[in-house]
């Protein structure tokens, strides 16, 4: 976590680790919950600090959530400027000062972007940073290029920095390839966004040597019993799925992180509900205006999307706002 104002030289804070104690550091502090945050824009499309800031006092001192995932593709990076995406760095490093972790998507096809918001994150006080496997077009033998791709972000930043694929990217990272680049000292983490073989063979190639993770809520409990994780790195569910009121997806976490699975598995099934209304109602390319409409049906900031992201109709709205009221989420 980011250090106090005092340690600050020159308006940098120094990354809490060296490089060679990233990955022990990520072992012991990078563990929980961690989520995905949607970035609000207002009416014309401006950033809503204001209630980026809510949002994120609300997740940690509410729900409970050990660490804010920022910039991502669920928070629109590629809609932002690179002015605008520092600018929501930095209010999460001052937001989660003390109170929870923090990794930044530096995502990006150009290197040289991707290099400096590491720069920037590192030097505001981010604890991690993330990466995405790049798009390529006509490659497909990616091995070395892409060993040599997170290598130079190793080489270049001393921050810790988690590997990040989907199927986005046109491709997926093999899991013999991600393990390779696990031994690079400074990667800490994978968001590994593949069918679930393929990261039970990672788990198991990579051990505790870093944090093997994915998106899917619903597996969470079972990959945190079958395979040892620590860490739920990351999507919305937290708070979309989560009230002040009813954390039943913080508290199934605890139950299984305490070892009590039966329990956990009651607590987790007891959502179904909720998983069931968030699903059925939300349009194949609407993704992001669902999850911002539900977020103001729980009264956190949802706001606009930005193009090429569409909005929802107020027949949408409407079948949303009945699914949440009879989910059985208390809020």
């Amino acid at each position: 976590m980011r250090p106090c104002e005092c340690c600050a030289i020159e308006g940098r804070f120094p990354v809490e680790y060296t490089k060679s104690e990233a990955k022990n550091y990520a072992r012991h502090h990078m563990r929980g919950i961690w989520t995905a945050a949607l970035t609000p824009f207002k009416s014309d499309l401006s950033l809503d600090e204001a209630g980026l800031r809510r949002n994120i006092g609300h997740w940690i001192d509410d729900l409970a959530i050990q660490g804010l995932f920022i910039a991502g593709k669920q928070g629109e990076f590629w809609s932002m400027t690179r002015d605008e995406r520092k600018r929501i760095m930095k209010i999460a490093v001052e937001e989660c000062a003390g109170r929870a972790g923090t990794i930044m998507s530096i995502s990006d096809q150009n290197m040289n972007t991707a290099l400096d918001l590491g720069r920037y994150a590192q030097d505001i006080g981010a604890d991690y940073v993330v990466v995405h496997a790049p798009v390529l077009s006509f490659c497909h033998d990616r091995a070395e290029l892409l060993y040599a791709y997170y290598e130079t972000f190793c080489n270049e930043l001393d921050i810790g920095i988690a590997m990040w694929s989907h199927p986005d990217s046109g491709y997926l990272m093999q899991p013999e390839e991600c393990a390779r680049i696990a031994e690079l000292p400074n990667i800490v983490a994978i968001k590994y966004s593949v069918p679930r073989d393929m990261y039970i063979q990672l788990s198991h190639l990579v051990q505790d040597q870093i944090h093997v993770s994915t998106s899917m809520e619903d597996d969470w409990l079972d990959n945190i019993e079958e395979l040892g994780w620590q860490l739920y790195l990351c999507s919305s569910p937290p708070y979309l799925l989560q009230t002040a009121r009813d954390r039943r997806m913080h508290d199934y976490t605890q139950l299984a992180l305490a070892g009590r699975f039966a329990e956990a598995r009651r607590v987790r099934d007891s959502l179904n509900p909720v998983r069931q209304a968030i699903k059925l109602t939300k349009p194949g390319g609407k993704p992001t205006a669902h999850g911002k409409y539900w977020q103001s049906l729980l009264g956190q900031t949802g706001g606009f999307v930005r193009p090429p992201m569409l909005e929802l109709t107020e027949n949408e709205k409407a079948e949303i706002q009945t699914a949440f009221e009879r989910c059985g989420l208390v809020h």
